[in-house]
């Protein structure tokens, strides 16, 4: 009886050696295959990031050439300075400089109201309803602004700022709801 069990256990072990062996086998097969030569540390935190995939693109080399541009470094400072505004939702001092600005070969869109905080200028984009809130503002109203967020892009001359909140005089203007799309 005990030389049974003791077949029983060294047949149980030899199965579980060999099919560890088959099982680790299996796995050094499939890793080989995927590719011959090991990839860079950059290669693979290249391969991870879509912005460094993005930036070898015509679209994204166009870019970079843009932000080393002096119209791309002007607009890089003008973030800088209000970015503490944007990061704590803060009120902006602004005057309008245009209410009537459209973008070059653009028949139809967005509104854009053109402002000047602390000496730069800046671009606010709304839809043509957002828009009919602001239509009682004129060039050289002061008023004062929020925002969450900020964007650039190489065909706009300025940094594109959300105006999110809108101040004239103590009466709110424009405020933006983002009860509908939660918050996206």
């Amino acid at each position: 009886m005990k030389n049974r069990k003791n077949v029983i256990y060294a047949m149980i072990f030899a199965l579980v050696v060999v099919s560890g062996l088959v099982f680790a086998n299996r796995n050094i097969k499939t890793e080989t295959g995927r590719s011959s030569k090991p990839l860079s540390i950059a290669n693979k935190k290249a391969a991870l990031d879509p912005r460094k995939q993005w930036e070898g693109t015509p679209d994204g080399i166009k870019y970079k050439v843009w932000e080393a541009s002096p119209e791309g470094k002007k607009v890089k400072v003008s973030h800088d300075k209000i970015k503490g505004y944007i990061k704590s939702f803060a009120n902006m001092e602004a005057v309008v400089t245009s209410v009537t600005f459209h973008r070059e070969n653009a028949k139809s869109g967005p509104k854009w109201l053109i402002v000047k905080i602390d000496g730069e200028e800046y671009m606010m984009q709304f839809t043509p309803k957002e828009f009919q809130q602001l239509t009682s503002l004129k060039v050289n109203d002061k008023i004062s602004v929020k925002s969450r967020s900020a964007g650039n892009s190489p065909s706009h001359p300025y940094l594109i700022v959300s105006g999110d909140y809108i101040e004239q005089n103590g009466k709110v203007l424009f405020k933006r709801d983002f009860s509908k799309n939660d918050r996206c």
